[in-house]
């Protein structure tokens, strides 16, 4: 393992983020912020508790999902898209490093950047409300897992991209939509019977569902279930990536 290799892409990578360190902290803290003045004044004004806990602080594990996932897939498509634009990635391919120390320094980077800003948003948001981690080690273990399975879903979409616009694509119109109708903001338990069988075929459910888990103690499935869907979604997005390198599938055009 060319533990170099990784570094020299880890650092390159960070060094961005740390110029523009001040726009990465100030935008988490202020859309958390207008969330909180939405979602918990406004509506939680209107739903005194769930299962227990109250609305402000049961939307917090979903605010912070929304956010992780987002981001882990922006950085980690911009990572490597943007070699692929300037032409740079032939430079990367030719050099004596294989494809997992690509990937693990570009991922690494975009994982790490994502952990940052969930960490961020944990914080704003007990300015607002109490909270308390019933499991804070899974609660850290569900959101490195996540920062890592997205910012690998968001290297393959950086390689499949063709342009900017794309980058955004699936994010905006997959990801996003499926956060949002994922019990972020609401248990799966008030939905219509019919509405909660369909949630569960969304993956995110088992996500958010685990993460709240760790907070609260509660969850919509059985914790087991969400463990095993992020693993599997790990396990499924590196299978693409190795198929990837050794095809040289949109990397090589």
């Amino acid at each position: 393992m060319n533990w170099q290799a990784i570094r020299a892409i880890y650092v390159f990578e960070m060094s961005r983020f740390f110029r523009t360190l001040l726009q990465s902290f100030v935008s988490p803290v202020i859309s958390t912020s207008l969330y909180f003045v939405v979602f918990g004044a406004a509506i939680g004004s209107r739903i005194d508790q769930v299962e227990g806990v109250s609305y402000g602080a049961f939307i917090v594990p979903g605010l912070i999902m929304l956010s992780v996932m987002t981001q882990a897939i922006s950085n980690a498509s911009f990572g490597i898209y943007f070699p692929k634009f300037i032409g740079t990635i032939y430079e990367l391919l030719s050099a004596p490093i294989n494809f997992l120390e690509i990937v693990l320094g570009y991922v690494g980077a975009a994982a790490t950047k994502a952990l940052f800003i969930g960490i961020v948003i944990l914080g704003t948001s007990a300015l607002f409300v109490d909270l308390s981690i019933q499991h804070p080690l899974a609660m850290l273990a569900f959101l490195v897992l996540t920062c890592l399975s997205f910012s690998l879903f968001g290297f393959i979409i950086g390689i499949w991209a063709g342009n900017f616009e794309q980058l955004q694509l699936i994010p905006l119109l997959v990801v996003t939509p499926l956060v949002f109708l994922g019990g972020s903001f609401y248990s799966i338990s008030m939905l219509p019977p019919v509405w909660q069988t369909i949630s569960f075929f969304n993956p995110v459910v088992y996500l958010v569902s685990g993460f709240r888990w760790s907070f609260f103690g509660f969850a919509d499935v059985p914790i087991g279930l969400s463990l095993l869907a992020i693993a599997g979604f790990t396990v499924l997005c590196l299978a693409i990536i190795w198929w990837i390198f050794r095809t040289g599938w949109r990397i090589r055009q």
